[in-house]
């Protein structure tokens, strides 16, 4: 075998390295970017199947009720609670400090009730009270999202004797 031949034979050979290697980075970087992906979409639908936060616990002789609130509204439109059972209200704010409108604060007043609860932006606020007289209140979110006028800014708390 000739010195040209031997050359040429070592040039095929780093080609077909170099396109071996051109292969695995190509491969890797396929694989890299299809996990970005996927964790990226992980990360973004996470919020619509996690479960909601909010709800009722009985505790003792007092409830527990845990409300969210964004721009849509609050996600709790009923609460029940019994004449004289203490309640703590967990108010969270689901939106930023970027929303123009309320800068991302929410509130939960019941003005019969002399309850008036912000959370800040992205936070949860709490506040505790006797619910001592029956009837039906409203309560809502004064600070945005057309305040009272909206539907989805208030709800019922019901006092039952």
């Amino acid at each position: 075998m000739s010195h040209s031949d031997k050359e040429r034979l070592k040039r095929q050979h780093q080609a077909e390295r170099n396109k071996q290697r051109t292969q695995i980075f190509r491969v890797s970087a396929f694989v890299v970017l299809l996990l970005f992906v996927i964790f990226a979409v992980g990360y973004l639908l996470a919020p619509v199947f996690a479960p909601k936060a909010s709800g009722v616990t009985q505790v003792g002789s007092g409830k527990i009720i845990n409300i969210e609130a964004a721009m849509d509204g609050f996600d709790v439109p009923e609460i029940r609670v019994k004449a004289g059972e203490q309640v703590t209200i967990n108010l969270r704010s689901l939106d930023n400090s970027m929303h123009t409108d309320g800068g991302g604060k929410h509130q939960f007043a019941i003005d019969e009730l002399g309850v008036n609860l912000v959370a800040q932006p992205m936070s949860t606020n709490s506040t505790t009270f006797t619910a001592t007289k029956p009837g039906e209140y409203t309560f809502y979110c004064d600070i945005c999202c057309g305040g009272k006028a909206n539907p989805t800014m208030n709800g019922k708390f019901v006092v039952e004797a």
